[in-house]
Formats: structure tokens, sequence, C-alpha cells
């Protein structure tokens, strides 16, 4: 039988390399490290990219999901760190990128009653190598409340809040937990969210709120604060959103900072 025709490695004379091509949306379980339950199972969705050179026409897409499937039938942290460096290896390439985007869970007890409920949180690994240098990001996505201060401010009743997010990216010298990164978050807003809560934690989450006003722009500056005393966080950038509940727009900052 006559080879088959590899048209991936023919010549392109378009001269114009491609940062990263690969696959993304790719559904797999993930087992990691997890401080309140020793691990956690989960599933993530995964991207994984190199660069192209430009006298190539394409890339063998096939290979990322071999690489991906040689760890077996679930992936853990340790080989999401090595698989850039596989997938330079097995494809040529000068860089690569991988990334796992997954739900991970904590069960959490309310304030006042200690119902335990589960709360989910979006947390991101995103692992680029190029030559032999590896970077390495981890993403945290945290719901949290702020209350105005503002609206207290000037109102004789109440006070306008809101849920918002909180997506904190870092980078770090040592593993960092990532319960210890939401609490960092969540100590930084006018109050922690909950999945249970009975009538008596109600009363204590919205009269904390209304204790501990925050702008936006407070609760970005809090995150940076307890960011620049981590002893093992070298980067991070902090972006804070606020679904306004007296808006029709969200209000939103940003700080990034090395150290």
């Amino acid at each position: 039988m006559a080879p088959l025709k590899d048209t991936q490695n023919e010549a392109d004379n378009r001269r114009i390399p491609i940062d990263r091509v690969g696959v993304r949306g790719l559904r797999f379980p993930l087992q990691i490290r997890d401080r309140d339950q020793k691990s956690q199972h989960t599933v993530a969705v995964v991207s994984l990219a190199v660069d192209l050179p430009h006298q190539y026409k394409g890339t063998h897409m096939s290979r990322f999901v071999e690489v991906l499937h040689a760890h077996g039938s679930e992936v853990t942290v340790h080989a999401i760190a090595g698989m850039p460096q596989e997938l330079r290896k097995r494809l040529n390439a000068e860089k690569a990128h991988v990334e796992f985007r997954f739900p991970y869970f904590r069960a959490k007890k309310a304030p006042v009653s200690q119902s335990v409920g589960l709360l989910d949180y979006g947390v991101v690994f995103e692992v680029n190598a190029e030559s032999d240098k590896v970077d390495f990001v981890v993403t945290v996505e945290v719901p949290v409340t702020t209350l105005c201060p503002c609206s207290k401010a000037i109102s004789e009743r109440g006070a306008h809040n809101q849920r918002g997010t909180v997506t904190f990216s870092v980078r770090f010298t040592k593993p960092i937990w990532i319960e210890d990164l939401i609490e960092l978050v969540e100590t930084s807003a006018s109050s922690a969210l909950y999945s249970v809560l009975k009538r008596t934690d109600e009363k204590f989450v919205t009269e904390a709120a209304y204790d501990n006003p925050v702008f936006v722009e407070d609760l970005v500056r809090n995150v940076a604060v307890k960011a620049n005393e981590h002893p093992d966080i070298t980067w991070y950038r902090v972006e804070a959103e606020n679904f306004e509940s007296i808006h029709n727009h969200n209000a939103w900052a940003v700080i990034e900072h090395r150290r």
C-alpha cells in the first residue's frame, strides 16, 4: 500500500507564521489537590496549541489529542505543567500553549446556622512554554457581594448592593492552594457568597455587607494589598465586575502588577 500523502508538511509560500494553532473545546477529566478534601475530580475544557513557522502548510491536529491522552484517563496538575514541553517536542515547535478551564467546588458553611452547601468557582490553569522556559498562571473566578459606599452615605434607609465577579490571576514561586486565592478575594469584598442561607444567615450576611461597603475600585485595591503581602505571588492581575442592581450597566476595574 502506498504511503498516504502528508499535506500538513507541504510548503506554504505565503511566508506568514501562525502564532497559535491547535485544538480547543476538548472536555477531559481532571484530578487536582484539594486543601479541604485532599483531592477533587472535575471536568476541564482544554485548549492545546503551538506556533507554526511560515514554511509549513499545517500542523498535525491528532498529535495534540495524543499528548493529552498519553497521561491516561485523567490528568493532574503536574501533568499539565509539563504538557507544553511535550507538545513542543512532538510537533517540533518553538512555543506551546495549554489551557485547562474547569469548575471547582467548595463545601461552605453558612455563617450562623452552619448549614453546608456546595459553591462552584471557575478556575483556569494556563501554561506556556518557549524553549526551556515555562510560564504557569492560575486564575480563579470568585463571585462576591458588594455594597455601594455612596448609596449608604446618601440614603436614609438602606443601600444598594449587587453580586459581582472577581477574576484573579497569579504567577508564583511556590504552589498556592486554590482555596487560599478564593479566600483572599472573598475577604476583600463586602461579603462572601453562600449556596445555603437560613434566615439567621441572611440577616448576618446583609448586615455584614452594610457594615463593609466597597466600590469596585475598593475591591480590586483590597485584593491588590493582600497580593502584595503574599510572599509567593510574583505577578497578579485582578479584575472586578459588579452586576449593578440600579443601573443598566456594570461597574468594572482592573489592576495588574509585577513584584
